[in-house]
């Protein structure tokens, strides 16, 4: 493909409360055995993008080590390859990244060294399966500057966490705001940008002049009637979940026949790091329905409608519904977790009940001394 792919995965924000502290959003677990990133990492690999960076900052250990290999991929080549990128102290730069434009502007080598006539910016926080293929034929037949990927969202969805925007006939984008408090538009940005790499760095370059930081703010909102800022539209499934409630919607999603098989039944599929974990175990007691169980677990009591992630042990008679349990945990004999999101590596002591609500989801961390499984 005509075109080198960079992907954002170094913010944080606070509508993920405790679930951020010890990893970086993008590494984020989904449906049991993937990352938020793989959706962005295998729509690039499937799109035969064969030059990708990845940007990352916020608490990047866990996801530095799911990277730390590029094979799951297809990107471990002698030409091109996964590259991750990190905030590195120079005689020029001593701040980490302050913005998106910022990180791509410290990164700048990077895309003036490269040949491509073309960068695929995309989030790495978003769960999606796109063709880039397909975006990049129509941003080259409109002509555009930017194009920018959007999709419509329906009546009474939360968009103030988005980049709002409006189109015109041909699609050219008129108003674009950020995070907007209150706006009558209905058509969201996915954090997935085409642009020319010489006129990405000629913008970057002006913004670090003026000390501008932001992608969107700076660069895309700033230029919106002197670029030709073109959106596509995206009519298939797409969720960010960088919010607490979007990460538990989304997961619960995956429940659902039709988006599994979406996902992991129609191609082109979607690739992660893999674990050598023996396959779930479960005990002649366990009653699990409509539930997704990934490798490693051990189940003896009663799991509904929840995402296991690896490596989870549910002891007797205990009961889990529309909760999502990350990777390795120990849940002790006689509890009952419903509406919850328990954090990883926890140890959820016998006779223990924690319960939220569909509204008011629950995170549940322990600093329980663990068991051994």
């Amino acid at each position: 493909m005509r075109a080198i792919g960079i992907i954002l995965a170094g913010g944080n924000n606070k509508r993920m409360r405790e679930l951020s502290n010890k990893r970086a959003i993008s590494a984020m677990p989904v449906a049991g055995t993937f990352r938020s990133i793989d959706f962005a990492l295998s729509n690039m690999s499937n799109s035969h993008i064969q030059k990708v960076a990845v940007l990352t900052q916020y608490n990047s250990r866990s996801l530095n080590q799911h990277l730390s290999s590029s094979k799951w991929w297809d990107f471990g080549r002698k030409q091109g390859g996964l590259y991750v990128f990190t905030p590195t102290i120079t005689a020029e730069h001593g701040d980490w990244f302050r913005g998106t434009a910022d990180a791509l502007y410290q990164n700048l080598v990077f895309l003036q060294s490269s040949h491509e006539p073309y960068v695929i910016i995309a989030a790495g926080d978003g769960v999606y399966k796109l063709d880039y293929n397909k975006v990049l034929e129509y941003h080259i037949e409109k002509k555009a500057d930017i194009t920018v990927v959007c999709k419509n969202m329906d009546a009474g969805d939360d968009i103030s966490r988005f980049g709002c925007l409006k189109m015109n006939e041909d699609s050219r984008i008129v108003d674009f705001e950020e995070k907007p408090v209150s706006t009558d538009a209905s058509c969201i940005s996915c954090g997935i940008y085409i642009i020319r790499r010489r006129q990405l760095i000629e913008l970057l370059e002006k913004a670090h002049d003026e000390d501008r930081y932001d992608f969107v703010k700076d660069i895309l909102i700033r230029y919106k009637n002197i670029k030709r800022i073109y959106g596509y539209r995206l009519n298939t499934y797409w969720s960010n979940i960088a919010s607490v409630e979007s990460f538990y919607q989304t997961n619960m999603d995956f429940l659902k026949r039709n988006i599994r098989d979406y996902f992991f039944k129609q191609a082109p599929g979607v690739y992660t790091k893999l674990a050598d974990n023996p396959p779930a175990k479960y005990n002649p007691d366990c009653n699990v329905h409509n539930s997704i169980v990934a490798s490693g677990c051990i189940i003896n009591g009663t799991v509904e409608n929840s995402v296991l992630c690896r490596k989870v042990y549910v002891g007797n008679n205990c009961i889990i519904r529309n909760s999502i349990i990350l990777n390795d945990v120990y849940i002790g004999d006689n509890s009952v977790i419903e509406h919850c999101i328990v954090e990883s590596r926890d140890t959820i002591r016998a006779n223990t009940t924690y319960i939220g609500t569909p509204e008011n989801i629950r995170i549940v961390i322990e600093k329980n001394e663990r068991y051994t499984m």
